[in-house]
């Protein structure tokens, strides 16, 4: 039973993840989106005529986006993991009956991911302290 419930969780959270990324990835046909070297992009700019948006020549820069598009997308990654991680715990949690191991190894679970919550905000706080201006 614990399985099936693992499988259907981890396929859940593939299908919502590749979803999520069609979303985002996805460019309307015929749409004029922005170009950088004469190909479409979906994502970055690199008009050198455009004025830039800070002022600040590495906010502006493609790398910088890139990063910030990665660490939003850990960000997603984290949180459907997280929520993944609490609703495996509770389903043997509440399907445990008496079982005194199941019932402590889903406590194990639930600590185990509200561990890893905390340590992402730290690492979250420590890269807003880090980087001037933050990275968001």
């Amino acid at each position: 039973m614990i399985k099936k419930i693992t499988l259907f969780v981890a396929s859940l959270s593939f299908l919502a993840c590749m979803a999520a990324l069609a979303v985002t990835a996805s460019n309307p046909v015929g749409a004029e989106g922005p170009q950088c070297g004469g190909v479409d992009v979906a994502f970055l700019e690199c008009d050198k005529n455009k004025p830039p948006a800070t002022g600040d020549p590495v906010e502006d820069s493609a790398l910088w986006r890139i990063l910030e598009m990665v660490l939003n997308i850990m960000i997603g990654l984290v949180g459907i993991a997280a929520v993944g991680g609490l609703v495996f715990a509770a389903i043997m949690y509440s399907s445990a009956q008496d079982n005194a191991s199941q019932v402590q190894q889903a406590k194990d679970t639930i600590r185990n991911v509200v561990i890893g919550i905390v340590m992402f905000l730290f690492m979250w706080a420590g890269l807003q302290y880090l980087i001037p201006g933050g990275v968001f």
